[in-house]
């Protein structure tokens, strides 16, 4: 007998804080019960059969009702429960969050000969999330990256890469964004606008930015993931090295897709490790 139910984000991210009550025809409470770490509810209280409303609320998400029949059993199964952040703006809650890069990666994409790609990605980053509590759009974006940690697979083009024909990592040991504002493009995306600083130029850059969901890591924390695309063009940041073949087709593409899988810790720092 009793009431069992899921509460889960948009995402599937459990809302561990979630509270959920039923009432009966009447408008009457009968019972209140708290999602566990796993945002699982399992009470006991014993239900007269018939109808009944289940409303579950959690601080920051808009509250969700249902109707519930409870059987001659006594049973009450309302299953799933889906939960959109408040206002419809899906974005973790307020205040500082600090990038993982053992659980992020920083990659990008240039075409190849004209018919394939190289992927490559650098390896040492850091950076800051601040989640504003008032105007999301607010919010700020902060990220260092060290331009000599780039990675191809193939050494030969690392070092060219690290060279002055493109990253001159020793004039230029770190390419940095600083956002300079938000706006939101749905439901749970937003283009982020900033500063790219790479190659000892300074470019406008926005990052298509899709925030995936937040919930509990294994060391007693929280975390936000969140997914972002940008096209750089070489040229931009003073980039110009090319190697034209025979057939008039260039090695390397002037464009770069950026692709950014985010994991972010809630707080200043990250856990000890």
């Amino acid at each position: 007998m009793g009431l069992t139910a899921r509460i889960r984000t948009r995402d599937g991210w459990a809302v561990s804080h979630a509270v959920v009550t039923v009432t009966d025809v009447t408008g009457a409470q009968v019972l209140r019960a708290e999602a566990d770490a796993e945002g699982a509810v399992r009470d006991t209280t014993e239900l007269a059969p018939g109808p009944y409303t289940v409303i579950v609320t959690a601080v920051g998400y808009a509250p969700a009702a249902s109707s519930a029949i409870v059987t001659a059993s006594g049973r009450a199964e309302v299953g799933t429960v889906t939960l959109a952040r408040q206002g419809g703006s899906q974005l973790p809650p307020p205040g500082p969050w600090t990038i993982d890069p053992a659980h992020s990666s920083v990659a990008a994409v240039a075409q190849h000969l004209g018919i394939s790609s190289v992927h490559g990605r650098f390896t040492e980053f850091g950076g800051t999330v601040e989640i504003a509590p008032d105007d999301i759009a607010k919010s700020r974006v902060t990220a260092v990256i060290r331009a000599a940690s780039v990675d191809t697979g193939n050494g030969m083009r690392d070092t060219h890469l690290r060279s002055p024909d493109f990253l001159d990592v020793e004039r230029h040991p770190e390419i940095t964004y600083t956002s300079t504002g938000l706006t939101q493009a749905g439901p749970d995306r937003w283009t982020v606008h900033g500063d790219l600083a790479m190659h000892g130029v300074v470019r406008p850059v926005d990052l298509d930015l899709a925030y995936l969901g937040t919930g509990a890591d294994p060391w007693g924390g929280t975390r936000a993931a969140f997914r972002a695309t940008a096209e750089l063009r070489r040229e931009d940041f003073a980039m110009n090295y090319n190697q034209v073949l025979q057939a008039g087709i260039a090695a390397i593409g002037t464009t770069l897709r950026v692709e950014l899988d985010i994991q972010a810790v809630q707080g200043e720092s990250l856990p000890a490790a």
